[in-house]
């Protein structure tokens, strides 16, 4: 089959960690965009659904950090971190041992990826879980990017990650949906932790709507992390998502919450041939 879904949602702990402290229209606004978004998902009919997630030293750390890493087991659990703190609970999330093995194959063929059998889950991948798959009733292929250790990956390889991603899932029979998590712009763990800087994101965001692949690849290291902080690296999970769907993307949710410590957002993207 090929790519049926492609998304992008912000994966922040405080969204549901933090969601009771939280102005309850504006957090309620925002999860049910949320929720809106796993509905689309669940009509596209994914036998899978990747989510591609920012390593946040949960299962990877200075010592070897990947680029790119591609989770392949049969069951994963989470979230890493402590289930009250977070506001979900662990639990175990089916994963696809043999189509993981099958897409990271593929992939190889032009991006070089690690891969792991044993994989825990952190926020980053279980917030938007909790939202989009919240019976976790469809199979996960957990993905990577180092959008946290120095030297990071390079914003052209992050799309040519999502390149490989859509050859892969044109190359397997089943149908899949790819979801990208991330920031936009935050400072978490700093003392600045809860600004956003909005008309960065809203800008991104333009960019990211109309497919620029050369606008998305413009921004520096050094700019990003003056204008979005350490958590803005994160836009590369988004701009994989871009360069698989190809298409046009539309925001069904944007809005700084700073109790959530980030701008929140959800978007989707046309799945172009």
């Amino acid at each position: 089959m090929s790519l049926v879904f492609a998304g992008i949602a912000s994966h922040a702990p405080g969204i549901t960690g933090r969601a009771h402290m939280a102005d309850a229209g504006i957090a309620q606004a925002f999860h049910d965009a949320y929720r809106d978004m796993g509905a689309r998902l669940a009509a596209s009919r994914p036998d899978v659904l990747i989510v591609v997630a920012a390593e946040h030293f949960a299962n990877f750390f200075m010592n070897n950090m990947p680029a790119f890493a591609v989770g392949m087991a049969d069951t994963y659990e989470g979230p890493i971190e402590d289930p009250t703190w977070l506001g979900i609970a662990r639990t175990r999330v089916p994963g696809n041992a043999a189509l993981s093995k099958r897409l990271i194959c593929e992939m190889m063929q032009s991006v070089d990826v690690a891969y792991a059998e044993e994989w825990k889950f952190d926020h980053g991948i279980m917030v938007p879980l909790h939202f989009l798959t919240p019976k976790y009733d469809v199979p996960v292929v957990p993905m990577n990017i180092n959008c946290q250790g120095p030297p990071l990956t390079p914003l052209h390889r992050a799309w040519a990650f999502g390149e490989a991603i859509r050859r892969a899932a044109d190359a397997v029979p089943q149908r899949v949906a790819l979801v990208g998590t991330g920031g936009i712009s935050h400072w978490p763990a700093t003392p600045d932790s809860g600004k956003v800087n909005e008309p960065w994101d809203r800008e991104f965001l333009e960019r990211w709507k109309a497919n620029d692949r050369r606008a998305m690849l413009a921004y520096t290291d050094e700019e990003t992390y003056r204008d979005a902080g350490q958590g803005g690296f994160e836009i590369r999970t988004f701009i994989a998502v871009a360069a698989a769907a190809r298409g046009r993307g539309a925001v069904q949710h944007y809005r700084p919450i700073p109790i959530f410590s980030v701008g929140c957002t959800v978007a989707s993207m046309d799945v172009a041939a």
